[in-house]
């Protein structure tokens, strides 16, 4: 067992300075792993203001379950279920939800987010877009009916993979998702369409039937990858970087590049993270939890994770790799890589206490994270755990509202009340 230098010390400042800083009893040596030194120091971002976006994630794909590797029957990803995690996300005052999109068993994300609008009046919702899948102008014609019923609480996480079905070059994706935010840009910004490139040539004389409900440059981008050809894309186009759990010297060494390469387009840039949480009253009940949840797991037998279209992605492949190096799967203190055996994409959790979890999360906010988008499983029940421990103690914003893009009331558009022509 490793002793915490802090602890070694027994006097009474010390143990309540040990408190603050949370440097609880140590269970095994990966609570020790090297993590960035303090003070943080943020890197430069577009959001300076020290609040957080907090989002959940809502079953669009199919797994939700308490047993990952188990089909849990109660659980289908069906529209009643759906919509029931989004509007307990809702109520426990989530900022948004993201809505993920695959060639799975479940709701397709443009109708499902239409279908929820009306029943729902705060949240955000983050919907995966995946470019190539329908037409540019129309896409933006389908995002500027979708903006309007939610009046302005829609964002967008801009999807780059391959088309179900379809194995395509990595060249052909980015230069197709680059061609795609451009007719999207003139579509929300300018007057008129006329744009050539090499996948598409689009020549309108109007945008009334594509101006979103969003003011000063539409909906905000969302965009996640690791790929050189992807930061590119993000740095250029985006607004928020997404990134996937890794111990943090390789996040905050991401965000250093990111912010980078934005800056060579004159751009700033804000941070996601895509993370699991298991909160609980004590860090032994949060890491039972974490076993219990992969006590079912067989990997020879049904595993989500090789259906789904990213399994083989850089991201997912570097999880993978970043976890082989770790004991019991700790990547770092209360980061549990386990569940990235199980499932593709996210692949980790913050395990521990409301106050560990909230420290950690400060932590990321200190390095310049300004949206967080969280799950657990089950989803639902884990919604509320966070939602009624942890939530509360943030600072919670809506990065759209923040930035100007939803407007405070309504904006004069086609749909709305400007003169008809």
């Amino acid at each position: 067992m490793t002793t915490c230098p802090l602890q070694a010390d027994t006097s009474a400042d010390t143990q309540e300075g040990c408190k603050r800083r949370l440097c609880w009893t140590c269970h095994s040596d990966e609570n020790h792993k090297p993590m960035l030194t303090e003070p943080l120091k943020s890197v430069a971002i577009r959001t300076p203001l020290r609040n957080a976006e907090v989002a959940w994630f809502d079953d669009l794909c199919g797994g939700d379950t308490q047993y990952l590797g188990v089909l849990d029957e109660k659980r289908r990803s069906n529209y009643e279920h759906c919509r029931n995690i989004m509007l307990t996300a809702e109520r426990m005052g989530f900022s948004n939800i993201l809505l993920p999109t695959s060639y799975l068993v479940g709701q397709e994300v443009i109708p499902f987010a239409s279908a929820m609008g009306p029943q729902t009046f705060n949240i955000n919702m983050l919907t995966a877009l995946r470019t190539g899948e329908i037409f540019p102008t129309m896409l933006a014609r389908h995002i500027a009916t979708l903006d309007h019923i939610l009046k302005g609480r829609l964002t967008i996480n801009i999807i780059n993979s391959n088309l179900p079905g379809v194995i395509e070059s990595p060249e052909l994706r980015y230069k197709r998702c680059c061609e795609t935010i451009d007719i999207l840009k003139q579509a929300w910004t300018k007057e008129s369409i006329d744009f050539e490139g090499k996948i598409y040539q689009v020549k309108l004389d109007t945008t009334d039937p594509v101006k979103p409900y969003q003011q000063n440059g539409g909906p905000l981008l969302y965009f996640g990858g690791i790929s050189e050809g992807s930061k590119e894309v993000c740095a250029k186009y985006c607004d928020v970087y997404l990134m996937w759990p890794e111990p943090e010297e390789s996040i905050y060494a991401t965000m250093q590049d990111m912010s980078f390469r934005a800056a060579k387009y004159g751009r700033q840039i804000d941070f996601g993270f895509r993370v699991h949480v298991i909160v609980r009253s004590t860090e032994e009940e949060a890491r039972a939890w974490a076993q219990s949840m992969m006590s079912k797991f067989d990997p020879a037998g049904f595993n989500l994770k090789e259906r789904t279209q990213d399994h083989k992605s850089l991201g997912v492949l570097r999880q993978d790799e970043i976890r082989a190096k770790s004991t019991s799967d700790y990547l770092e203190p209360l980061l549990w890589g386990g569940i990235g055996r199980a499932r593709s994409g996210c692949g980790a959790a913050l395990v521990g206490t409301p106050e560990q979890i909230l420290w950690k999360i400060n932590r990321y906010m200190d390095m310049g994270i300004r949206a967080f988008i969280l799950s657990g499983y089950p989803l639902i029940e884990e919604c509320e755990l966070f939602g009624n421990h942890v939530l509360p103690h943030l600072s919670t914003v809506k990065l759209s509202m923040i930035q100007g893009r939803t407007p405070a009331s309504e904006p004069v558009t086609p749909l709305t009340t400007a003169v008809l022509r």
